[in-house]
């Protein structure tokens, strides 16, 4: 069971459609939010939150992880799965980036953080044409790998061109597109209709 209100539970979506899980989604409405009730019994005021059984986990990079470690997409030793955290954790510096220019600049800001967004994509570019798999550590999909395909969604929405002078990340997104359960996912009606953020910005 996930629960959330917006936002932060797009990689968890793609990542259990991709490993065939089934979940139940609980959407909680930002006036009921507000009211505190459902605040007061989350470990840091957030959400969202896994339920699974009677086990409940909040932090979005910790569900990941944990997902992870439960479908084999956590590397196949203890180097790979550093190497995975650091690249989640390049991939969270970006999200942050992309977050504060939606909540905070977009009418104002939109268009220095398109010219500037090569800057940032051009590492992930790097890790993948080096690791020449297709993906960012090893020959599989890691949870890094779904935390980027998200984030790299929603870019393309922001500007549809900005992928174009990265072949190794244009490729990965084509290849993770036409995963046949990501494929049918992004396809469904319940996908598209989730804002992608809060605020209607995109």
């Amino acid at each position: 069971k996930l629960l959330f209100t917006t936002g932060r539970c797009g990689a968890m979506r793609i990542m259990m459609a991709d490993q065939g899980q089934e979940w139940k989604e609980i959407v909680v409405d930002f006036a009921d939010w507000m009211k505190g009730d459902l605040k007061a019994t989350c470990v840091f005021g957030q959400l969202p939150k896994l339920e699974d059984g009677g086990f409940a986990l909040y932090q979005s990079n910790a569900i990941l992880r944990h997902l992870g470690r439960n479908h084999d997409a956590y590397g196949k030793d203890g180097k790979e799965a550093a190497l995975i955290d650091m690249m989640c954790d390049g991939v969270e510096d970006l999200r942050l980036k992309y977050v504060k220019m939606i909540y905070q600049e977009y009418d104002t800001g939109k268009d220095v953080y398109i010219k500037d967004l090569p800057n940032h994509l051009d590492k992930f570019e790097a890790v993948m044409a080096k690791n020449k798999t297709g993906f960012l550590v090893g020959d599989k999909p890691s949870f890094a790998d779904y935390s980027l395909f998200e984030v790299l969604l929603n870019h393309l929405v922001l500007c549809s061109s900005c992928l174009d002078t990265f072949p190794s990340l244009k490729s990965f997104v084509e290849k993770m597109s036409a995963r046949p359960k990501i494929k049918t996912f992004l396809d469904s009606e319940a996908y598209k209709q989730l804002p992608i953020n809060g605020n209607g910005k995109q």
